[in-house]
């Protein structure tokens, strides 16, 4: 417990969790193998998820945030993003 505890308080701390960028979806995030897990993913990085769909063989999810929109296309094999829009 003790161990546990201590991972947690590193990892609160840690100045990574601080930024904005560990909340932006980008070409690197993996973001889960199914709708379901890409869309929690998402929503607890303070994205409005509009639409969520399986599209040639990919998990397609609309979201908004900030008053942005955008799409992302993930890769339900490996739960890495492989195509990502950002609109203004």
């Amino acid at each position: 417990m003790r161990k546990l505890a201590l991972i947690a308080a590193i990892a609160f701390a840690s100045p990574v969790f601080a930024t904005d960028s560990a909340t932006d979806v980008a070409m690197d995030s993996v973001l889960g193998k199914t709708i379901e897990e890409v869309t929690a993913s998402l929503t607890q990085m303070g994205y409005e998820i509009r639409k969520a769909e399986m599209e040639d063989g990919k998990i397609e999810v609309y979201f908004v945030r900030d008053g942005k929109m955008g799409e992302v296309y993930v890769d339900p094999e490996t739960g890495a993003v492989v195509k990502l829009k950002v609109k203004s």
